[in-house]
């Protein structure tokens, strides 16, 4: 089972994917408020936005999944946000296979819709059936870092080992979603299967 780096770099070749270590580089050079250092997204989510945009790029999508040939590409979050707006910094502007990116966030897996990157947030655990179902009608690639994410059903699940992100991706619930999930991706994680 391969680790992945907490520097997405390997995965993607955009200036975008070492944003964050020069921005945090930077930062810690010439220091910044508290008040700012309070509402900046922890280190750990700044590199998994960077994975939520790079997962965009790894995945095929069936064409029915966008209403028109313009449609953008988006990254929904569902819940608490502890992206903030970094998340939307890091995909200003950028596209993916000629859609524009643009991020969406809901309270409720009643308000999801339109979402071809659901990130679910911790906060969402106790109603993830409702959630992934929801997910499944629209093909929504389902990510998340609550444990036995992938397990429960989730399609990637990013967690943390001794500084590293890796990564747990149940392949049946992406194939479930006709989503077809790059081999580059796949190598270096974990593959698991739902639970009974």
């Amino acid at each position: 089972m391969a680790f992945l780096t907490s520097d997405p770099l390997e995965t993607h070749n955009s200036w975008k994917a070492w944003a964050p270590a020069l921005a945090l580089g930077l930062l810690a050079v010439f220091g910044m408020s508290a008040a700012a250092q309070a509402s900046a997204p922890s280190r750990e989510y700044q590199v998994k936005a960077v994975f939520l945009f790079n997962f965009a790029q790894f995945v095929d999508w069936p064409p029915a999944v966008f209403t028109e040939e313009s449609a953008p590409l988006a990254i929904c979050v569902l819940g608490d946000d502890p992206f903030g707006s970094y998340l939307d910094d890091i995909v200003r502007g950028e596209q993916v296979n000629s859609r524009r990116l643009t991020v969406q966030r809901f309270r409720t897996p009643e308000e999801i819709k339109g979402c071809q990157v659901l990130f679910v947030s911790r906060s969402e655990s106790r109603h993830l059936e409702k959630t992934l179902a929801s997910a499944r009608e629209m093909d929504a690639l389902t990510v998340s870092d609550a444990e036995d994410f992938a397990s429960r059903g989730g399609m990637i699940q990013l967690t943390m080992e001794y500084g590293k992100i890796r990564l747990k991706i149940n392949v049946d619930a992406a194939k479930a979603s006709s989503l077809t999930i790059s081999s580059k991706l796949l190598r270096s994680a974990e593959i698991v299967s739902s639970r009974d």
